[in-house]
């Protein structure tokens, strides 16, 4: 999400469920975090907001960034419209869950923690 609060609190509510959640105002920036992270461990999710996708580079950039991080489960956050109207970089990534707005951090929560769920024993705040 391009915006820095929407993220933010987003964050936090994963962090509160034992999630390690980064973000990224950016797929640029998101290019950015290492692929080997052993504090950290492997990146199993992506949640991009369809705006990031607006920019000529983004079909490149995010193929970059899936392939770099073996393929974790992309979901995609986009506007009130069917997923017919999503732009071309878009098309080419088979979504693992496409949200439409309105949205609520609640409702992110609960697709995130559908599609990647913490494995058992895990379940816990990070501090």
């Amino acid at each position: 999400m391009p915006e820095q609060w929407p993220r933010a609190l987003l964050r936090a509510a994963l962090r509160e469920l034992g999630y390690d959640a980064v973000g990224a105002p950016s797929l640029a920036a998101a290019l950015h975090f290492p692929v080997d992270a052993p504090e950290r461990g492997a990146v199993r999710l992506v949640l991009l907001d369809q705006a990031t996708l607006a920019d000529e580079e983004a079909a490149s950039q995010l193929e970059l960034l899936l392939r770099r991080h073996r393929e974790p489960a992309p979901m995609l956050l986009s506007r009130a419209m069917p997923a017919t109207a999503l732009p071309p970089a878009a098309a080419t990534v088979a979504w693992r869950r496409v949200l439409h707005r309105p949205v609520s951090v609640g409702d992110l929560v609960a697709a995130i923690q559908a599609v990647a769920p913490l494995p058992p024993g895990s379940q816990r705040p990070l501090d």
